[in-house]
C-alpha cells in the first residue's frame, strides 16, 4: 500500500514495513505524514499476523528530521499542538507491544532521531549519517529524545550530540551504542529484514511482557510535559526566528546577539 506520506509492505512472513514517503524532501516528518502514521500503525499492532514492524524511508533516507519550513510562524496555541501531535505518535510507537526495527540508511536526523530511539532496534549501513542539529535552529530537542538519548549512549555522549551537533557516521554510531547492528556487505534496510524475520519467531506474549518490563524501567510521561513547555517557548522566541533564517539562506546561524 503507498500513499503520499507513507509506503507499507509486508517484505517478509509476519513483517511489516512502514517508509516515510517524502525523498524529495529528504522524508522529512511534517504533519501528514505523523498523521498517516497515527491512523496506519495501531492497526498493523493491532493484527495478529504482524510480529514485528520496520521502520525506514524511500530513496536511501530514513529522514531528514521534522519539516523545518512548517515549524515557522507558530502560535503559542500552534506550537503546543504541534508538539501534542508528535507526543501521541511517540506513545503508539513507544508503547508497541511488538518489536519494533528501524532502519536508518542515509541520512536520521533530528525527529527521526527520536523516532528511532523510541523503537527496539536500529541498523545503519554505510551511508548512514546521524545528527541531532536542534541547537543550530536555536530549539531543544524534541521526541522524547532528552530521556532516550542519554539512556542509550551516556549522557557524556548525548550532552556532545546534542550540542556539537556532529554528524556521526555508521561505524561511530555503533561503537557509542546508539546502532545496534551495522550492516557490512548488505543494506540496513535487508539487514533490518532478516533481523525481523528473526524476531518474529520469537514468542509473542511474552515479548509483550519482556517490552512491558523495559517501558517501566524507563517511563518519560514527565519529560514529555516538560518537553512541551521547553518546545512552545523555542518555537515561538526569537532564536528560532534565526535558526530559521540561517537554514533558509544556508548560513551558520548568530545566536550572540538574541
Amino acid at each position: 500500500m503507498t500513499n503520499s506520506f507513507l509506503a507499507v509492505d509486508r517484505p517478509a512472513d509476519h513483517v511489516c514495513r512502514i517508509l516515510i514517503n517524502r525523498p524529495d524532501k529528504l522524508n522529512a516528518i511534517n504533519f501528514e505524514v505523523r498523521d498517516e502514521m497515527q491512523k496506519v500503525l495501531p492497526d498493523i499492532m493491532a493484527d495478529d499476523s504482524v510480529r514485528v514492524m520496520i521502520l525506514g524511508g524511500v530513496g536511501g533516507n530514513l529522514s531528514a528530521g521534522g519539516d523545518v519550513p512548517s515549524m515557522q510562524g507558530l502560535s503559542k496555541i500552534a506550537a503546543r499542538e504541534r508538539l501534542e501531535h508528535i507526543h501521541k505518535l511517540c506513545h503508539i510507537v513507544a508503547n508497541a507491544d511488538i518489536p519494533i526495527v528501524t532502519a536508518a540508511e542515509g541520512i536520521c536526523a533530528g525527529g527521526a532521531v527520536g523516532l528511532a530511539l523510541l523503537g527496539d532496534f536500529i541498523i545503519g549501513d554505510e551511508s548512514t549519517k546521524i545528527l541531532v542539529p536542534f541547537l543550530k535552529l536555536g530549539l531543544a530537542p524534541d521526541w522524547g529524545m532528552m530521556r532516550s538519548l542519554p539512556q542509550r549512549v551516556g549522557i557524556a555522549r548525548a550532552r556532545r550530540m546534542v550540542f556539537e551537533a556532529e554528524t556521526l557516521k555508521a561505524e561511530l554510531a555503533q561503537e557509542i551504542g546508539l546502532l545496534d547492528f551495522l550492516a557490512v556487505s548488505e543494506s540496513a534496510m535487508a539487514l533490518a529484514i532478516r533481523k525481523a524475520e528473526r524476531l518474529a519467531t520469537r514468542p509473542r506474549h511474552a515479548v509483550a511482557l519482556v517490552k512491558e518490563r523495559f517501558r517501566q524501567m524507563r517511563s518519560f510521561e514527565n519529560d514529555l510535559a516538560v518537553e512541551i513547555e521547553h518546545q512552545v517557548q523555542g518555537l515561538t522566541g526569537a532564536e528560532f526566528q534565526e535558526g530559521f533564517a540561517a537554514y533558509t539562506e544556508k548560513r551558520n546561524a548568530c545566536f550572540t546577539d538574541i
